[in-house]
This record gives structure tokens, C-alpha cells and sequence, in this order.
């Protein structure tokens, strides 16, 4: 998609001339939003009438040449839109929410009429300051305003809306400020609608190859090292979980690896996330209804390959390295079968007793591999992994298992700052236990009792001491909680989570 230009200006509102001009405003202590001048004069009427007080989703949309007191406005449209009561004792995690959501509403209202150049007085509040309250709408503004139209013939009886082209964010308080908060929502928002952009391309134009494709293309534009595996690697290293779930394609399989170097003494992040470009189950073949969703089994790849773009944009110094193992799971005349054991990366071998649970053959390989190369100080796995998760925990909270508190408690924080939250399920060896093999090392499934723990118990074999945690956000990655910036299908989760934790990355401890 073609992205939004933001700007920031310290221009009189009356001097816009773009299509809508925005005010965002709260409900006070009396219950009238506070506002002075020929715009203050609408507002009471509308108070008085019932009409707007500031509440979360209100909304006055007028025409400035159609009412006397906004004669001296040149934009073609002026919007009210109601932030919500910020009077109580509500938190700053509450508040970056609220605006992200209005910044969703606004994108929706440019839509509704068809605006492309926006101007949005930044609103000055108590409780968060001027460079989150930039941040949030302006993230809000990007996620709100995504589109998926590619593969759409446009009707050429109506009138398209190709989406906001320009925003000016106005404040009066410090330009630098919003300037740093309106950049920092920016990135997130781009970044994440990158994600959402590859997870909505069909299975059959989004092949492991265009992980690949993509990956250079980011590791040349941002100065990062990309290094693409290919099969004949695989087999040469010993990647039996990948190769085996590759069994039955006709699609070579890719282990993508971008590297971004920050400073030498900082720690290095590892990142790997589940790249399935379809999953029919292979011969533990899946239901039809509902089959067409398994094209988002790559959402976890999508994710860390949408949050290097961001690294590469804000360059921390933080080292941290992406890994992608991409191929589809499919049920051709070779493909891996119940009863098989194959040997993962490292020498750990395993049992297929369900060729469904392939996404963690495929994190094990690349978790070993990782590991032992870059020696990482910690590691994240993001990955579509189980209906289980859906079962426990809905499309409201993303599974977290970790075997460390401190990185838990970090991705949990930053969880709640970006909107994304996560909820902690347990490990150890009862579950451990389950996943016992009488003819290998382990087995790829427990069972149906505490399905997400079980693959979270398996992946955890391949980890060692480092510290490490998986995100499990088959109920996240698609049809999360409704909200005006997460639209229906894929939701770019996890992306915004983990630039936020690098962005506030502090040393952790083993």
C-alpha cells in the first residue's frame, strides 16, 4: 500500500485548506468539552442539543461555508470527534489506547468522506504527554487507515478512496516533541501494515520465495545482512523438522536470515517467526471450512520480517537478527506421515504423530540453529501455533510462555503500552511429560489437554539455558478484538510489541 505522509505544522487551523480539518477533544470535569473561539460557539450548541460532549466515538462532521461562526475556515470539512473522560483516575497504559482508537476513528471518518489531506489539532492532556499523545494518534491514523485492494478490479461508476495521502499533526506546545512522537507512531504503523499487507496476498503468489524476495530487499534499503538458506543447505546442516514438513510441496523451502548490527558491546535480540505460507495439514489434513484462513500461518514470519523494516528506520543499538523458515504444509505423495521420526537440527529426534503440529518442527530447527550461531542473549519466537491458544484464550490475549520472569514481565509491559496484551501459561515437566516419545527423543504432539503448553514444551528443547519466550498468537493474528485501528483479517500482532520492547531494550540477565 502507498503510505501517509506525516507532517507537523504550528499553522492557525483557519489556514488549512485540505479536505478535512480534526479537533480532538475530551470531556471535562462538568461534562462540556472545553473550547473557546467561533468553534466554541458550535460546540455549546451541540452540548446543549446533546448532541457532543467529548464521549469515546462521538462525532460532529461540519461544513465550514454552510454555518456563520466557521466562515473565516478555509477546509472543506471540519470533524469533532470525542477522545473520552480522561477526568477519572484512568492510567497512561487507558490513555495511549483511547488515542489510538481515536486516531482509528479519525482515519475511518477521512474515509467515510472520501478526505486525503487531513490536519489534526493535537490535543494537550495530563495524563500522557505531548510525545505519546503524537505517537498514539498518529499510529492510530497508519493502522486505521489500512487497505488490502490489490487484487480488486475498481467499479468505475463509483468514486474510489485510495486512502489518507497527508497529515498534518498542529500543536501548540514543543514541534520537536510531537515531531518525535508523530515519527515513533509512524514506523509502528507502517511497519505493521507491511505485516498485514504480506499475510493478506494468496498462498499461491505468497510463496517462501517472496519471503526471501522481501527480506533483501530490506536487509539493501536499511544496510543489514541478508543470508537465504536453501534447500541443499538444509539437508547439508541437518534441518529434518523443515525439510519434513516440506515433504510434500513443490515449493522449496527458504530459511530467510536478516541481520542488523547495532553496537558491539550491546546484547543481541534473536527473532524467529513461523513462516507457513499454507497450511492444509498435511495428511492430518484439516477441515475444508475455514481452510482459506491458513494462508495467515505466516503471520509469526510476517511479523519479524515487518519489524526489521522499523529496525532499519530507527537504528538502535541493540543487535538484533530475524530468522524466517518458510514453506508451505501440504499433502503430495512424499509428504511426511504419522509414525515417521526425523532428526532435528542439533541431533534431537522426534516422532510425527501429527503432521498439523508443523510449525514447531520448523521454530526447532531454526531456534538450534539460531542459537548456536549467534549466541544470542535472548530469543523470541512468534508463531501461529495452535488452535489450543483460541480455546484458552480467545482472539483478545496472545499466549506467552517463557522460561525466564524477567523477559516475561518486559514483553507483558510493553504488551499493554502497544495495545497487543499477552497472558502468561505455565511450563514444566508434567507438561513436559506429555510430549514423551517410546521410539524417539520426543513426539510433535501431547494431545488435546493443554495444547499451546505442550508445543511451547517441545520448542523449549531447543533452547538450552538461553533466555527465551514464544508468543502464540493464533488467536491474535487474525480477528482480534475489534477495534477502529485493527481491521478485519490479519492484524499485523506481535510487530508493535516487539519494537516497543526494543525500543526500551535494557540488559537482561540469564
Amino acid at each position: 500500500m502507498e503510505f501517509t505522509q506525516f507532517i507537523i505544522s504550528s499553522d492557525e487551523p483557519e489556514k488549512f485548506d485540505g479536505d478535512l480539518l480534526v479537533y480532538c477533544l475530551a470531556q471535562s470535569k462538568n461534562g462540556y468539552p472545553e473550547f473557546t473561539g467561533d468553534v466554541g460557539n458550535i460546540l455549546h450548541k451541540t452540548f446543549e442539543l446533546g448532541d457532543f460532549c467529548g464521549k469515546s466515538g462521538e462525532k460532529i462532521l461540519i461544513y465550514p461555508g454552510e454555518t456563520t461562526d466557521c466562515r473565516g475556515f478555509n477546509a472543506r470539512r471540519i470533524a469533532f470527534l470525542g477522545i473520552g473522560n480522561l477526568t477519572s483516575d484512568i492510567s497512561s497504559v487507558e490513555c495511549r489506547e483511547m488515542l489510538r482508537k481515536l486516531g482509528g476513528r479519525i482515519a475511518k471518518t477521512s474515509e467515510s468522506v472520501k478526505a486525503s489531506s487531513i490536519q489534526v489539532m493535537l490535543p494537550i492532556l495530563d495524563v500522557v504527554n505531548i510525545v505519546q499523545t503524537a505517537e498514539c494518534i498518529s499510529e492510530g491514523i497508519a493502522l486505521g487507515d489500512y487497505r488490502f485492494g490489490k487484487y480488486k478490479n475498481t467499479d468505475p461508476d463509483q468514486q474510489s478512496f485510495a486512502g489518507i495521502r497527508k497529515v498534518v499533526i498542529t500543536t501548540e506546545k514543543s514541534k520537536q516533541s510531537a515531531r518525535r512522537g508523530m515519527r515513533l507512531g509512524e514506523v509502528a504503523g507502517k511497519a505493521a501494515c507491511l505485516a498485514r499487507d504480506m499475510a493478506n496476498e494468496p498462498a499461491n503468489e505468497w510463496t517462501p520465495n517472496a519471503f526471501a524476495v522481501i527480506g533483501k530487499d530490506v536487509a539493501k534499503k536499511y544496510a543489514m545482512k541478508c543470508r537465504v538458506l536453501e534447500k541443499n543447505d538444509m539437508r547439508r546442516l541437518g534441518f529434518g523438522g523443515i525439510l519434513a514438513v516440506n515433504q510434500g510441496s513443490t515449493e522449496p523451502p527458504k530459511l530467510v536470515i536478516l541481520e542488523y548490527n547495532g553496537k558491539k558491546d550491546r546484547q543481541t535480540l534473536l527473532l524467529v517467526g513461523k513462516g507457513i505460507t499454507f497450511d492444509s495439514g498435511g495428511i492430518s489434513l484439516k477441515p475444508p471450512l475455514g481452510m482459506e484462513d491458513m494462508k495467515y500461518d505466516m503471520c509469526g514470519g510476517a511479523a519479524v520480517l515487518a519489524l526489521m523494516q522499523a529496525v532499519g528506520e530507527e537504528r538502535p543499538d541493540l543487535n538484533v537478527i530475524a530468522m524466517i523458515p518458510a514453506t508451505d504444509n501440504m499433502l503430495g505423495g512424499s509428504a511426511v506421515k504419522p509414525g515417521d521420526v526425523i532428526r532435528h537440527y542439533g541431533g534431537i529426534t522426534s516422532e510425527i504423530v501429527n503432521t498439523d503440529a508443523e510449525g514447531r518442527m520448523v521454530l526447532a530447527d531454526s531456534l538450534a540453529y539460531g542459537i548456536k550461531k549467534y549466541k544470542p542473549d535472548c530469543v523470541i519466537d512468534i508463531a501461529t501455533l495452535t488452535g489450543a491458544a483460541i480455546i484458552g484464550l480467545g482472539h483478545h490475549y496472545t499466549g506467552l510462555l517463557s522460561n525466564n520472569d524477567q523477559i516475561v514481565k518486559r514483553l507483558m509491559d510493553v504488551g499493554m503500552r502497544t495495545g497487543e496484551p499477552l497472558w502468561r501459561l505455565p511450563l514444566g515437566k508434567e507438561y513436559s511429560k506429555q510430549i514423551d516419545s517410546k521410539v524417539a527423543d520426543i513426539k510433535n504432539a501431547g494431545g488435546k489437554a493443554a495444547g499451546t503448553i505442550t508445543a511451547a514444551a517441545y520448542l523449549e528443547k531447543f533452547v538450552g539455558k538461553t533466555v527465551w519466550a514464544h508468543l502464540d498468537i493464533a488467536g491474535t493474528a487474525w480477528g482480534f478484538t475489534e477495534k477502529s485501528y485493527i481491521p478485519k483479517g490479519p492484524s499485523g500482532i506481535g510487530v508493535r510489541t516487539l519494537l516497543e520492547l526494543i525500543r526500551s531494550w535494557k540488559e537482561i540477565r540469564q
